[in-house]
C-alpha cells in the first residue's frame, strides 16, 4: 500500500521543482547559505503540495485512466491503492505543506496556495477546456519560478525568465498532448474531452510557436537582464538552448517519446549532457568574473 501511495505521489515529477531555484542562481545568491536552505525548503514543500495535486488528479480520473493503455497501470486505476487512503494522504500533504509554506515566507505561501487551487481546478474543470488545459499546466511552472523569486527576495530577476520558463512548459505540455493523441487515436476523446477539439495539425502548429518563443525569450534574456556581464557572455548559452529544443522535438517527432517529458532528460544522454553543459556555462558566466 505504501509503495502504491508513493508511486501515486509521482516522485519522478519532483525534479520539476528545480524551477524554484532559478531565482537563486540567476540573482547571484547561490552561495548564500540561508537563502540556499530556504530554497531547498521551498522545493520540498512544493514536492508535497504537487504530490497532493497528483493524487487528487488520479482520484478524479480513475475511471478514464482505466481505459488508457498506460495509465490503467497506475495504483488507483489498477486497484492497488484504496481511494480512501489516497484521499487521506492528499489531505494530510495539503494541510501540512500549505500552512508551513506561509511560515517559510508569507508571499511564498500565497503562491503555493494559488498553485494548489489552480491545479485542483485543472483536475476537475480546466483540463476539459481546450487550450486552457495546457496553459494551466504551464502556469504551474511559472508559479514555481515566482515562488523562488519571493523566497530569495530577488532584486535583478529579469521578466524574460518568466516568459522563457512559461514557453518551455507549454512546449512540454503540448508535446505530451500530441503523444497522447497519437497513442489513443480514435479513442482519445474517451480519455480526455479536449481531444474532441485538438487535432494533430493544431498541436504541431502550437509546438512550432512555443518552441520559437522559448528560444527568442531566452535570447532576449541573455543580453537584456540587468545583472549579466557587460560583454554579453551569457549569449554563449544560446546554442545549448537551441540544441536542447531541437533535441526535444526530435525525440517527440522521430522517437515518439513525448508521453513522459519529465523522464526524457534522464533517459536521453545527449539531452542530459546538453542541460549539464548549459548549467555549467550559466554558473561560469554568473559567478566567475
Amino acid at each position: 500500500m505504501l509503495k502504491a501511495l508513493l508511486k501515486t505521489m509521482r516522485p519522478t515529477q519532483w525534479p520539476k521543482n528545480i524551477f524554484i531555484a532559478a531565482a537563486l542562481v540567476f540573482d547571484q545568491k547561490m552561495f548564500i547559505p540561508s537563502l540556499l536552505l530556504k530554497t531547498i525548503g521551498g522545493m520540498i514543500l512544493f514536492c508535497g503540495v504537487s504530490s497532493a495535486v497528483y493524487i487528487i488528479n488520479d482520484l478524479a480520473d480513475v475511471e478514464k485512466d482505466r481505459q488508457h493503455p498506460a495509465k490503467r497501470l497506475r495504483p488507483l486505476a489498477s486497484g492497488q491503492l484504496d481511494p480512501r487512503v489516497a484521499l487521506a494522504a492528499a489531505l494530510v500533504l495539503a494541510l501540512a505543506c500549505i500552512p508551513t509554506s506561509f511560515v517559510l515566507d508569507r508571499h511564498f505561501g500565497i503562491i503555493v496556495l494559488a498553485y494548489f487551487i489552480s491545479l485542483v481546478l485543472y483536475s476537475f474543470w480546466f483540463k476539459n477546456i481546450v487550450i486552457l488545459d495546457v496553459m494551466t499546466v504551464a502556469a504551474g511552472f511559472v508559479l514555481r519560478v515566482a515562488a523562488g523569486v519571493v523566497i530569495v527576495k530577488a532584486e535583478r530577476f529579469s521578466p524574460w525568465m518568466y516568459l522563457c520558463m512559461g514557453f518551455l512548459a507549454l512546449l512540454i505540455s503540448v508535446g505530451k498532448r500530441r503523444e497522447e493523441l497519437i497513442l489513443l487515436q480514435e479513442n482519445a476523446n474517451e480519455h480526455r474531452k479536449t481531444f474532441d477539439e485538438y487535432n494533430l495539425r493544431l498541436l504541431e502548429d502550437m509546438l512550432g510557436l512555443v518552441t520559437t518563443a522559448a528560444a527568442v525569450s531566452w535570447s532576449f534574456y541573455t543580453f537584456s537582464a540587468p545583472n549579466l556581464p557587460a560583454n554579453h557572455s551569457m549569449m554563449l548559452t544560446i546554442p545549448f538552448v537551441v540544441y536542447g529544443l531541437f533535441r526535444y522535438l526530435y525525440l517527440i517527432h522521430v522517437k515518439q517519446e513525448g508521453g513522459a517529458p519529465e523522464e526524457l532528460i534522464f533517459k536521453d544522454k545527449p539531452l542530459l549532457l546538453d542541460v549539464i553543459l548549459w548549467g555549467l556555462v550559466v554558473v561560469a558566466v554568473m559567478y566567475i568574473r
